[in-house]
C-alpha cells in the first residue's frame, strides 16, 4: 500500500470516527428534545464533560510521539509498522477525544440546555482536529 493510500485511509477513518462521535448526541437530541426535564444531574454532567477533555492529554502525548516515530521511519523497512502504530495510537486518542460529545449525549436525558450541549460537542470537534495527520508527514 502506498503512502498516499495510507494517508487517505487515515483521513477517511478520522471523518467516520467524527461522525460516529457526534451522531449519538444529534440523534438523542432530535428524538428526546421534547422530553427534557430539569434535573439536578445537568450541571454535574456538563462539568464531567468538560473535565473529560483532560483524558486527551496523555493520549495526545502518545500520538505526538507516534507521529515523530512515523516520520523517522519514512522510506525505511519499518515504515508500514510505523503507520500501523500511528493508526492504533490515533484510534485510541479519538475515543478519548469523543468523550465530551458522548457525555453530552447522556446529558440530553438530564435536560442540559442547547448551549452547554453545543460547547461539549465543539470541544470534541476541536480535540478531533488535533488528531488530523499533518500534511508534511509523508510528502
Amino acid at each position: 500500500m502506498t503512502r498516499a493510500n495510507v494517508r487517505r485511509r487515515l483521513a477517511l477513518a478520522w471523518w467516520s470516527q467524527l461522525a460516529l462521535t457526534l451522531a449519538p448526541l444529534l440523534v438523542l437530541d432530535l428524538l428526546f428534545a421534547a422530553d427534557r426535564q430539569l434535573t439536578v444531574l445537568a450541571m454535574p454532567l456538563f462539568i464531567a464533560g468538560m473535565a473529560s477533555m483532560f483524558v486527551s492529554l496523555p493520549l495526545f502525548h502518545a500520538y505526538k510521539h507516534a507521529l515523530i516515530a512515523t516520520e523517522k521511519h519514512l522510506d525505511t523497512p519499518q515504515e508500514p509498522s510505523a503507520w500501523l502504530a500511528l493508526a492504533a495510537r490515533r484510534r485510541l486518542a479519538l475515543l478519548g477525544a469523543g468523550l465530551p460529545a458522548w457525555i453530552a449525549a447522556i446529558a440530553v436525558f438530564a435536560g442540559l440546555e442547547a448551549i452547554p450541549l453545543t460547547l461539549l460537542a465543539l470541544s470534541s470537534v476541536v480535540l478531533f482536529y488535533l488528531y488530523r495527520i499533518p500534511r508534511q508527514l509523508g510528502q
